[in-house]
């Protein structure tokens, strides 16, 4: 290849002849802005735990701060995930780049070696003699252009690596904040004034009906006939919020009714996977009908937003509140299981571009008049 050639193809490899480079890289979101963005979600909800501390409804404020913590920590780890794959990106762009613009000064460097004599002469003749210092010409801005985009994606390789060189702080700021805020609210959970009650629970038939249910169904529809004292009517009707309930949990729709497990087990519920120790919240007022083991589904809480409906939401930790309370819609109700993760684990998943931290389950089966229906006829599920 003549070095006239190889010039032309390294121009056309290198985009210096193309009007539309970038344009994809515009659409991006920018992961150090959405990055920094969580951190700041961050410090707010350390001043909301601060602030909690003298609300009036602790409860209420630390439910809220709790969420501020899970959705701050998730977008930072987001954010960490984005800027280590745009870092990469980078990297693998700048590497290739590096080669190629070797070559062209390899390339450039010939031409200027060459003969002066020599480089008047074009197969072409005259005609292509002109065109080709027309190209030459024509070089110049070019390589100048591509210059000051390496410059800016050198740049923006900076602030994506001290982005991640600063994270290790503020996720621990972090974590330590979520763990405090629990702690609280488990307290303020425990300290809180009674709440209003629909009925009495009676120990003694719940253990029976336990020992003798079979299915979920049949421990569901037994649980109308063991209360004690129960008044009617106390419950609104929240039918027309019917697909509009936001999940008890922030997670993501692992398996949907009538899916089968790896066991082949079908359920007529949706399984949510979520972050160890997340904050489950009831998704309207409802009144606690159950909570405690129960068959194979592990610690079960079971809930009536209105007569003839019930929420069973299977898989909790930790369980808030006492059978025949009414909760407020927003409510906890418990805690998911499992641990978390180090700071170590959690850059290290960032590193590699991955973002597999729910790693808990929570089983949720709607009820109406004790058949089950899909839940995403009554939950909004994105």
């Amino acid at each position: 290849m003549t070095p006239r050639a190889a010039l032309f193809a390294l121009l056309f490899g290198l985009g210096l002849l193309s009007v539309d480079e970038g344009a994809a890289q515009l659409a991006d979101p920018d992961p150090a802005a959405a990055a920094q963005a969580a951190a700041d979600r961050l410090d707010r909800a350390m001043t909301a735990l601060d602030e909690a501390e003298k609300a009036r409804d602790r409860v209420k404020a630390l439910t809220e701060t709790v969420r501020a913590f899970e959705d701050g920590l998730q977008a930072m780890r987001e954010g960490l995930r984005q800027a280590t794959i745009r870092e990469q990106a980078l990297s693998r762009d700048l590497a290739i780049r590096e080669n190629e613009i070797a070559q062209l000064l390899g390339v450039l460097q010939t031409l200027g070696q060459a003969p002066a004599p020599a480089l008047l002469l074009h197969p072409a003749g005259p005609t292509g003699t002109a065109r080709s210092g027309m190209i030459m010409t024509d070089v110049t801005p070019a390589l100048n252009a591509r210059a000051e985009t390496l410059r800016e994606k050198l740049e923006e390789m900076r602030v994506l690596r001290e982005l991640q060189a600063d994270a290790a702080a503020t996720l621990e700021d972090g974590l330590t904040g979520v763990q405090e805020a629990r702690a609280a609210l488990s307290q303020a959970v425990a300290d809180r004034d009674p709440l209003p009650r629909r009925f009495t629970a009676d120990p003694i038939r719940i253990a029976l009906l336990i020992s003798s249910a079979e299915t979920l169904e049949g421990f569901a529809s037994g649980l109308a006939d063991i209360a004690v004292d129960e008044s009617e009517g106390s419950l609104p009707d929240i039918s027309h919020r019917k697909g509009e309930l936001s999940l008890p949990v922030q997670g993501r729709v692992l398996r949907r009714a009538g899916e089968a497990d790896a066991a082949g087990i079908r359920r007529p519920g949706i399984v949510v996977a979520t972050r160890p120790r997340a904050l489950v919240s009831t998704p309207a007022a409802a009144t606690i009908r159950y909570h405690g083991q129960l068959l194979d589904y592990g610690n079960v809480m079971i809930l009536e937003p209105q007569s003839g409906l019930l929420l069973v939401v299977a898989g909790l930790d930790v369980v808030y509140g006492d059978v025949g309370q009414v909760l407020p819609a927003g409510s906890p109700i418990g805690l998911m299981g499992g641990t978390d993760p180090e700071i170590g684990a959690i850059l290290q998943q960032s590193a590699e571009g991955a973002g597999t931290d729910r790693s808990e389950t929570l089983y949720i089966e709607v009820r109406e008049d004790n058949e089950p229906v899909d839940p995403e006829t009554w939950f909004r599920i994105r």
